[in-house]
């Protein structure tokens, strides 16, 4: 730890201060004074003289005469080829660098200051009155007048501008040409005399900063607009002279208070660079240094170098440093990053260690802590101040205090500023490190001008000895282990010592700072004589060039200050490793490369450790060459080996050591071992994809699914994952992954349909396949299992599928527009043999089965029902037999005896099996015995015209006198009061709908009748609508007492008007969807309930509905579960 306050050091090239004197012996008054600007000579305005100094040696070149009256100002040209001089006698007078004069002109009153153009090289010269602009190719002066008296001039860097400081406290900036551009007016007004102005001649700046030095005894800074730059600083004394120094980093100030002071850009006051004993007139810097020479009222001329002291502190791989005299920046060392810390005051030490950093201030001290635990966080705040002024040699701080040194004196203080504990040394202390320790128990190593090393816990008032040499101490540090202490004495002799034995291990000359390696307990490196030294354990010393101190030495890096700047320096540490290498010490030679060598010197470590039959060193070495070429070889020799010994284990830890993943995961894979597969699998970054898809091929090879899953989907694979759970049978879990992923739906459903068919479930695969969109595959499935169940016998099943299989076209037409017309004839050819096998299983099961389960009216009017739609053909499975047989029975015993010995008769025509034989021949007679006429109880009506229909009917199931065609119950399969109408043109679904909801009540009776109209071969029944006054008899009670004009059936068509006077209870609305319309039903008898399956539209008496649902928890006819939403 070093650190060091600001240090001004007075210089006197002259034999001692030089005083001129007139002839008579005064002292004269220093009023101005200015450099070559090559910096070799010093001209000073003394009396009525210039005196020229050679700057070197301070000796006098020449006086120069010329003015009769004091002179005030002087002023080079930036060319260095000639200067002005201006004096109280009113002449300015021109002189070469030869120190001649060559132009002489005056103004009307005594010139106050002048100043050369930095660029164009015109001259200003400023008198009480007005100013003047002269340039050499000039012939006349260009004269201006001023409202006050001009006390001190200064041009812009770029030759633009000139300010003028009068006295009345004004600024005025004026162009080239003298003309006013801005105006600033100081607060005190001409109690406020501007006595000094000065451009910041620094590059860096973007805009031009003007310095303004007041008689109010203030410091301002302004902008070239006249905006001024923060605050007034105070000063408490009459400023005579400013001027910048160091290329505009600081501010030279001197007056009345007889000294001149240092201060910061902004104004911030720094220290005092030298006392005078009277008023300080003038003082300037010389060009490209650090000397300062100063002018006083006195006649004194003193000389000043001005030396910055590094403030600093180091902590591992962080650097705290002051910079611009008031900041602090910290440096990682390791990733370059930097913070500026602005503590607007001068910054006199600095102090760093671990996640604190402490800054004193010259009136205070402020700890900072980092915001986090992060080793690369940067950000700091301010977790305490102490609020007192410290005087101090350096400063140290720990985790819950700061060590202050004193000459001989240590004093440990809290973070509060309390006093806790005080070490007093037998001699002055040099060097104090902290070197760890827990917090607020911190271990600090003491070097001692006599020699005396000591440990001092600061929890802890006794002092450790370590040892005692003979020499005192300049520089200290500790191995990383605590064993070994490497001390620089004032000698430059670095000399390490066993800590515990107190014996000297060995000692090196040519060293001025030491540091051992935090990484490597037997390495460390000193410098001196502008080289780095590296030793290792007792080799020899290898050396390698290195300007500057060695302050930190982490693995390879090496940290060194130079100057007043910080550098990590990366430094192969081949020489120790060979240096081990030669002793066949291939481990310890391993540790050292480790820190940083070339890829030469690990192929070489690598090599010879191969040689050495050091096998796992050889492989870790190899790694580090990055050679793919060696590793390889390697990777063979071992591989072989682990073969010829039968450890394939070893070999898989190899190649994966060596990153030849494949060959591992083969290995592995081979011999079952899902473990090590598993290690390697989750090791693998995910962008290594086919080392991965290939630990995943194992994995279902070894039918460990759940870790072949995982792998894919870390890859992100996703459709391997889909087929992955479909050939495992995983359908939920494949299921699950379509709904998120659509685009997989026919990867997943495709193949279950077909499990599910090739388990014999084929309805599931039907609604797979449908639900995949792959509607031919669910309509080929579904036919086959409708021709199984009919060849079974199993028509309920039959009746199932053709349902679903006339659905499916339906889905087919509404998605299809080309096979539109062919899926709905097929829709509806479908839906005829769904009905015709639903009615046949009843009369199947009563022919075959000993027990009936039906009443013999159901039987006979389904027997009626079927016999009336096998019209045309008779589909595959049903038998014409055994419907007449069923028929004639039921028939013969309901009393219906005509219509009993008709089936009789028909079944004389068709081949009867030999079981029914006997009792058709039977039947046949008895029925003779029977009156040749129906009961009239069976026979049905038409609801629509009321016309008594007979009970074999020629034209099937429709009326004969009005062709409405019957609806019928699902179930007893009995004509149900319902008569189907249609909408006028013109009237949507929506709208009908909302007509019916309405419910207007009917008013009284009128004549309006129900017309029949004949139109192009058609006839229609319509509701005349030329009043809204609606009949209290509507369409569907009126009774349609009229003899049918032709054999083509008339629908009832109604208007809005008749719509809305029906009753919502009363219709029945089949919703079909697209392309289909809807079919509406009107109820004639509303007292009588009638349900309606929402999904297949069927008709049923609610009773009997009901029965049926509560029987198989289902719809009997499309098997639509009662839970399920009515879709």
């Amino acid at each position: 730890m070093r650190n060091a306050d600001l240090t001004f050091l007075s210089f006197y090239p002259f034999p001692s201060r030089v005083v001129p004197v007139d002839s008579k012996q005064r002292a004269l008054g220093i009023y101005d004074l200015a450099f070559k600007p090559d910096g070799t000579q010093l001209i000073i305005a003394a009396g009525n003289r210039l005196l020229v100094y050679d700057t070197s040696d301070g000796t006098l070149i020449q006086p120069l005469k010329g003015h009769k009256d004091t002179v005030y100002c002087v002023a080079y040209a930036k060319d260095g080829k000639r200067f002005a001089s201006g004096s109280a006698d009113k002449s300015v007078i021109i002189w070469t660098s030869k120190l001649e004069g060559i132009l002489k002109y005056t103004h009307n009153d005594s010139i106050q200051c002048v100043s050369y153009n930095p660029v164009t090289h015109q001259l200003a010269s400023c008198s009480s009155s007005d100013f003047g602009l002269w340039s050499p190719e000039q012939k006349s002066v260009s004269k201006h007048k001023s409202s006050s008296k001009i006390t001190c001039c200064s041009w812009t860097n770029d030759g633009q501008y000139l300010a003028l400081g009068m006295f009345n406290g004004i600024v005025s900036i004026r162009n080239k040409n003298g003309e006013e551009k801005v105006k600033i007016e100081r607060p005190g007004g001409s109690l406020s005399p501007v006595w000094s102005i000065c451009w910041n001649p620094s590059r860096d700046e973007h805009n031009d900063i003007l310095a303004v030095a007041d008689w109010g005894q203030r410091l301002s800074f302004f902008q070239l607009s006249g905006k001024q730059i923060g605050k007034d600083r105070v000063l408490n004394f009459d400023p005579c002279c400013v001027s910048y120094f160091s290329k505009g980093e600081y501010v030279l100030m001197g007056g009345s208070d007889k000294q001149v002071s240092l201060y910061t850009k902004d104004g911030v006051r720094l220290g005092t660079i030298g006392d005078q004993s009277s008023w300080v007139w003038t003082c300037k810097v010389k060009p490209d240094s650090n000397y300062v020479a100063i002018g006083c009222q006195d006649g004194t001329i003193s000389f000043y170098q001005l030396i910055f002291s590094t403030v600093h502190g180091l902590y591992k791989d962080r650097y705290a440093y002051r910079d611009s005299m008031t900041d602090v920046i910290v440096q990682h060392l390791i990733t370059e990053q930097k913070v500026r810390i602005k503590c607007r005051e001068l910054v006199k030490k600095i102090a760093i260690y671990k996640n604190r950093l402490a800054i004193q201030l010259p009136e205070k001290i402020l700890i900072y802590e980092l915001y986090s635990d992060d080793s690369s966080d940067m950000h700091y705040r301010v977790k305490e101040k102490i609020a007192k002024k410290f005087e101090c040699n350096l400063l140290v701080v720990c985790s819950d205090h700061i060590i202050l040194c004193q000459e001989k004196r240590l004093q440990c203080l809290s973070f509060n500023g309390v006093k806790e504990r005080e070490w007093l040394m037998e001699s002055l202390i040099r060097y104090i490190k902290v070197i760890g320790g827990p917090s607020g128990r911190e271990g600090l190593l003491v070097g001692l001008k006599n020699g005396q090393i000591l440990k001092i816990f600061v929890d802890n008032l006794f002092a450790i000895v370590l040892l005692k040499q003979s020499t005192a101490v300049r520089c200290l540090d500790m191995s990383a282990s605590r064993n070994k202490l490497a001390v620089v004495d004032e000698n430059d002799t670095c000399l390490v010592y066993d800590i515990h034995t107190k014996e000297l291990l060995f000692q090196e000359p040519n060293a001025n700072s030491v540091a051992w390696n935090t990484q490597c307990e037997d390495m460390l490196c000193f410098s001196g004589g502008g080289y780095l030294n590296i030793k290792a354990s007792n080799f020899p010393v290898h050396q390698q060039k290195l300007q500057g101190f060695v302050v930190g030495y982490n693995g390879s890096k090496i940290f060194c200050l130079h100057v007043f700047s910080m550098s990590a320096v990366e430094v192969p540490q081949s020489a120790p490793m060979y240096q081990y290498l030669e002793r066949k010490m291939f481990k310890e030679a391993y540790q050292i490369a480790c820190l940083g060598v070339t890829d030469t010197d690990w192929k070489e470590l690598a090599m010879e450790a191969l040689e050495g039959l050091e096998f796992e060193t050889a492989k870790k070495d190899f790694l580090g060459s990055g050679d793919p070429k060696n590793t390889k070889m390697l990777i063979t020799k071992q591989a072989d080996w682990a073969k010829n010994i039968n450890e394939p284990k070893a070999a898989v830890e190899m190649y994966i050591s060596a990153g030849e993943h494949m060959k591992a995961i083969e290995i592995s894979g081979d011999h079952g071992w899902v473990d090590m597969l598993i290690d390697i699998a989750r090791k693998l970054d995910k962008a290594e994809r086919e080392p991965l898809s290939k630990c995943a091929y194992y994995f279902k090879r070894l039918d460990n699914h759940g870790y072949a899953a995982e792998t894919y989907m870390k890859i992100g694979d996703l459709k391997a994952l889909v087929h992955l759970h479909v050939e495992t049978q995983h359908w939920e879990e494949a299921f699950s992954l379509s709904e998120k992923h659509p685009e997989f739906k026919d990867d997943v459903y495709v193949p279950y349909a077909q499990w599910l068919a090739e388990n014999d479930r084929f309805e599931e695969a039907q609604k797979a396949f449908h639900k995949a969109g792959r509607q031919s595959e669910a309509v080929k499935v579904l036919e086959q299992l409708t021709h199984n169940a009919v060849v079974e016998s199993r028509f309920n099943d039959a009746a199932y599928y053709y349902w679903m299989l006339s659905m499916q076209c339906l889905d087919i037409a509404q998605e299809n527009e080309q096979q539109k017309t062919e899926m709905l004839q097929k829709f509806h050819h479908f839906q005829h043999l769904a009905e015709l096998y639903h009615v046949y299983h009843s009369i199947h099961r009563y022919t075959e089965e000993p027990f009936s389960f039906h009443l013999p009216e159901t039987l006979f009017n389904i027997s009626r029902f079927l016999l009336h739609s096998l019209t045309k053909e008779t589909p595959l499975g049903i038998s014409k037999v055994n419907t007449l047989f069923a028929l004639a029975k039921q028939s013969k015993a309901l009393g219906a005896y005509k219509l009993a010995r008709h089936a009789y008769e028909k079944l004389q025509g068709l081949q009867i099996p030999a079981r029914f034989q006997k009792s058709i021949e039977l039947g046949s007679l008895t029925i003779r015995s029977k009156p040749f006429h129906d009961s009239e109880e069976l026979v049905p009506l038409c609801y629509r015209c009321s016309t008594n229909n007979p009970l074999l009917n020629n034209l099937g199931n429709v009326c004969i006198n009005c062709r409405q065609p019957f609806v019928f119950s699902a179930s007893s399969y009995e004509v149900l009061h319902l008569v189907e109408f249609y909408l006028e043109e013109g009237i949507t679904d929506e709208e009908a709908v909302a007509l019916i909801d309405l419910e207007a009540p009917r008013l009284k009776k009128r004549e309006d009748k129900w017309q029949e109209m004949a139109s192009d071969g058609a006839q229609t029944l319509r509701f005349d609508d030329n009043t809204d006054i609606i009949e209290e008899d509507d369409p569907f009670t009126a009774k349609l007492s009229f003899e049918q004009g032709g054999s083509e059936f008339v629908p009832v068509i109604v208007n809005r008007a008749v719509l809305r006077s029906m009753s919502r209870r009363d219709v029945l609305i089949k919703r079909w969807p697209k392309p289909l319309q809807w079919q509406y039903f009107r109820s004639l008898l509303p007292d009588a309930s009638i349900t309606m399956c929402p999904t297949c539209f069927q008709m049923f008496h609610s009773e009997d509905y009901e029965l049926l649902v509560l029987q198989h928890n289902c719809c009997p006819y499309c098997r639509r579960r009662i839970d399920e939403s009515n879709q």
